[in-house]
């Protein structure tokens, strides 16, 4: 089996986390996965969610899109359609829920982090780079709260990332492209804490049913390429601001 990119079935894309990539939100990052490209951002307002008022406690949300012309195609833009499609609901539920699990709501103060992910270049893992990177952002834009003295402690748990693997050609293989994504048999989506613990695993079948074997063979690759994800988090992170 012969990766179209050429890569080995253990190596990820080359991976590039650019922070303070726009002007004004607390938190922004542009990331990249290979060709595909997320501007990833995180804006604090003050207030929550009717449902948590008085509650001492604060949440976060997230939402995603596709540039139109971010694929070979040209997409209409979903506000012109009137509506958000199946796919982005369900993608910006799965950033949601994956950046919840780093924070302790109970110390982010009464407080809305607005988490953005705009895809501007897609080939492949447009949701895995999103979660990767808007870790990052939202790490940021903790610190800006923290400067503001608007935290009652400190809200961060841990890190979080996430990549995707796939069998392709009857193999496993780490972080699928475009052209394997296409046309793999088995499409897997793992989102883990930087201490090793799984947040959430998708995991579709487009052929044949896969065995436990493969999974367990999947997991595995994720596992390996989760450690080099939160290396490049921490780098950026390190960064002079």
């Amino acid at each position: 089996m012969k990766r179209p990119s050429g890569r080995a079935a253990d190596q990820l894309r080359s991976i590039r986390i650019t922070r303070h990539y726009t002007r004004h939100a607390e938190g922004s990052v542009l990331v990249e996965f290979g060709d595909t490209r997320v501007i990833c951002t995180a804006s604090v307002e003050s207030g929550v969610p009717r449902f948590l008022k008085g509650q001492g406690q604060g949440w976060l949300t997230a939402e995603y899109g596709m540039l139109p012309r971010s694929t070979g195609d040209r997409n209409q833009r979903e506000a012109t359609r009137g509506k958000q499609g199946g796919r982005t609901l369900e993608i910006q539920r799965l950033i949601g829920r994956s950046l919840r699990a780093a924070l302790d709501m109970s110390k982010l103060g009464e407080n809305t982090i607005y988490i953005d992910c705009d895809v501007i270049q897609a080939d492949g893992g447009t949701r895995t780079a999103s979660i990767t990177g808007a870790m990052v952002a939202l790490v940021d834009a903790l610190r800006v709260l923290k400067k503001r003295g608007a935290l009652k402690g400190e809200p961060l748990k841990q890190m979080v990332a996430a990549v995707s693997v796939g069998m392709y050609q009857g193999e496993p293989v780490l972080d699928l492209d475009y052209p394997e994504d296409s046309a793999a048999e088995t499409d897997l989506n793992v989102v883990m804490t930087d201490a090793g613990g799984f947040i959430e695993v998708q995991g579709t079948a487009e052929g044949a049913p896969f065995q436990p074997e493969e999974l367990n063979a999947m997991l595995a690759l994720a596992q390996t390429g989760m450690q080099a994800l939160f290396d490049c988090q921490r780098a950026a992170l390190a960064e002079q601001a």
